[in-house]
């Protein structure tokens, strides 16, 4: 593939929008997003059928196998679009994107899509231009080629390295708590029993969860630059015949996504 083919660059992006579009507003999404409403909706509603009256399996129960339904087609849908975002042609156009802005040339415009962020730009996004060390150009009078030094490694990469394989787990358990607590609630009020309304200290311990993660991985995603240069300039400076040392796995990780 020829990157430096202004139409031919024009042509793969417009293609592979409509793929990524398509995996994300595909039947599984529409699937998952209706079985989501529906189980949240269901406790509230389910006991007031005249069909389900005074028959609490009935009223309640069909919200977990919603809920599940829901959850299975919401994460097909994600993994659709992940895998149409990380085509080869595009993690190709990323690369030259990336080794473009390492030799000092900004690139005039990038869809948000490309690099999986919202329409406004805004998110982390899944599939980022990658990040390399800056290139020192040679000598332009004597032809001499820059030396393959590697920096030490900054506080910011050990930083990561600590964190990243922590977390990973607040959505799901902060969205159970939030389940639990809401449809205890339901089945308190409906059946008269007013223990049962001690779920709802579910709900604020959901929000404690979500909120621990969401501290988490934004201090994550504040480390990952760096962290993703650095791991890129030691393959750089390995790949010109320099001793450097090891990278860790969670580095390696980085480079693999």
């Amino acid at each position: 593939m020829d990157y430096t083919d202004d139409a031919a660059v024009s042509d793969l992006l417009g293609r592979h929008r409509v793929a990524v579009d398509r995996a994300t507003h595909g039947p599984a999404g529409w699937i998952g997003g209706l079985a989501l409403a529906a189980g949240v909706i269901w406790p509230f509603v389910g006991h007031t059928a005249p069909a389900t009256a005074g028959r609490p399996l009935l009223a309640y129960a069909p919200a977990g196998p919603l809920l599940v339904l829901a959850a299975a087609c919401l994460t097909l849908a994600r993994l659709r679009w992940k895998r149409a975002l990380m085509h080869k042609e595009l993690a190709g156009y990323r690369e030259a994107l990336g080794l473009a802005r390492a030799y000092g040339i900004e690139p005039a415009h990038v869809p948000p899509w490309l690099e999986g962020r919202r329409e406004d730009g805004g998110g982390k996004g899944a599939a980022p231009i990658p990040r390399y060390a800056p290139v020192e150009r040679a000598d332009e009078g004597t032809g001499t080629p820059p030396s393959a030094t590697l920096p030490p490694k900054p506080a910011a990469v050990s930083e990561y390295e600590r964190v990243a394989d922590q977390g990973g787990w607040h959505d799901e358990v902060g969205w159970l708590l939030l389940f639990a607590g809401g449809i205890g609630a339901a089945v308190a009020v409906s059946s008269g029993e007013p223990l049962g309304l001690a779920a709802l200290a579910l709900v604020p311990l959901a929000v404690v969860v979500w909120v621990a993660g969401h501290r988490q991985g934004s201090r994550k995603a504040d480390l990952r630059p760096e962290a993703e240069a650095y791991a890129r300039a030691v393959v750089a400076v390995r790949a010109a015949g320099a001793e450097t040392p090891d990278l860790s796995p969670q580095l390696r990780a980085l480079l693999d996504d």
